[in-house]
């Protein structure tokens, strides 16, 4: 068990020096301290103590998920509301990593701040114009290690989170490369909520694993009697590293051929496209995350937050449920004999298989593709709620052609007739 900060632990070590105050008071005060200083440090005295506590194991997959994404050397972007504990996290996080803490407050720099200044040298037409890095970027630089963390990203106007790109991605502050050991952590209200408040810039936004931080009032009430959770590192097996990579390789590269819509898909709205979303930026990512929980035996609710926090709900969640059964049939499969081909039983993966049908017809759209279709439909129809196969059967809908007459299989379907035309 460990105190929470350094700062406590200080402040403690001061107060060992200077505990005894009644010893002072009584002694005349050798030290030549009045009353009004004598009084301050016992205010202080009273402000460590309140400060200190001792951790133990955090078993919250949330907060797992930050570790392992740490771990991966990935972009973290945590969200959530004011005064939850987000900076709190990162104190933790760097100690639990053995890692120099640097915090910057995105808000409050200009984009120089993070693209460099000029410094012109002796000889500029030979040897060009250096961008000089400011003085946290050469301190990171010089311990050869670090987490850096980047507060109040969605306050920076879109200026300095253009010239944050450079930073989260390819690791350069000015002319400054960043070691390879520094990590990147960073933290956002949600727009409504921060000051000044910016919705975070697609390019910017693909770049991160987006993880929602909340608070868990008995975790809270409990580290206000002293103990907080602490953050564990996952523990990668040295034995298991190569298979882990071809492992999920391997996966990730199966989800894709049978899904290839999630390819690359970006959100319509400014608001979803302000987190995560698929793209092969992200596929990478999620494919690293996925490595790291292998070769840990992490906890797969958390490889599933940072998986999710990477490609998006809909990607992850599909991504999972096809690596937990591995049975999602080959579309064209199940197109070329719709009443026979073996289908999951479970609902989530009969809405990803049907929704896989689905796209594979939007991509080669021909009228027998599109009733074997709705002739799957109909088989499901039977079997699982209608609500399931809403979503999927209103786009089959829309890939209708002029000259097409409707499917017979409607006459016996008007349960998802009517939620379709709800939905509409």
């Amino acid at each position: 068990m460990t105190l929470t900060s350094d700062i406590q632990a200080s402040a403690i070590h001061e107060l060992d020096e200077l505990s005894d105050l009644d010893e002072i008071a009584n002694t005349g005060d050798p030290a030549g301290l009045t009353a009004e200083r004598r009084q301050l440090l016992a205010a202080d005295q009273l402000i460590a103590l309140t400060r200190a506590s001792v951790t133990e194991p955090g078993s919250d997959p949330t907060v797992q998920a930050l570790a392992l994404a740490a771990a991966a050397n990935l972009p973290v972007l945590l969200w959530g509301q004011p005064g939850i504990g987000k900076s709190s996290t990162l104190v933790q996080l760097a100690r639990g990593l053995d890692l120099p803490l640097e915090t910057v407050i995105a808000s409050v720099h200009d984009p120089s701040d993070f693209a460099g200044l000029p410094v012109v040298g002796a000889d500029p037409a030979v040897r060009g114009v250096a961008m000089a890095p400011p003085d946290w970027a050469v301190r990171l630089s010089r311990a050869g290690h670090g987490l850096l963390f980047l507060d109040e990203i969605s306050s920076a106007p879109p200026a300095v989170q253009a010239a944050l790109l450079r930073v989260v991605l390819e690791r350069h502050v000015g002319s400054l490369a960043l070691p390879a050991g520094v990590r990147i952590v960073a933290a956002a209200n949600p727009a409504g909520s921060a000051a000044d408040g910016w919705q975070l810039a697609p390019p910017l936004a693909n770049r991160f694993v987006h993880l929602a931080w909340t608070h868990d009032p008995d975790v809270v009430v409990r580290g206000l009697g002293g103990t907080w959770p602490h953050i564990p590192l996952p523990r990668l097996d040295p034995a298991r590293l190569g298979s882990s990579v071809a492992r999920a390789r391997a996966a990730v590269c199966a989800f894709l051929t049978v899904r290839p819509d999630y390819t690359h898909r970006m959100p319509k709205s400014a608001a979803d496209r302000a987190g995560a979303w698929p793209s092969p930026r992200t596929w990478e990512m999620a494919m690293r995350l996925l490595a790291f929980g292998y070769a840990a035996d992490a906890d797969m609710e958390a490889v599933a937050i940072a998986i999710r926090g990477s490609v998006g709900d809909g990607a992850g969640l599909e991504l999972m449920a096809f690596l937990e059964r591995r049975d999602l049939p080959d579309p064209e499969a199940v197109l070329a004999d719709p009443e026979s081909a073996e289908l999951p039983e479970r609902g989530d993966l009969v809405h990803a298989t049907l929704a896989a049908v689905v796209d594979a017809v939007a991509r080669d759209t021909a009228r027998v593709r599109w009733e074997a279709a709705w002739r799957l439909v109909a088989r499901l129809a039977v079997t699982v709620p209608v609500d399931l196969l809403a979503a999927p059967a209103m786009q089959l809908a829309a890939l209708r052609r002029p000259e097409w007459e409707l499917p017979e299989q409607l006459d016996n379907l008007r349960g998802l007739e009517a939620m379709m035309a709800w939905g509409e």
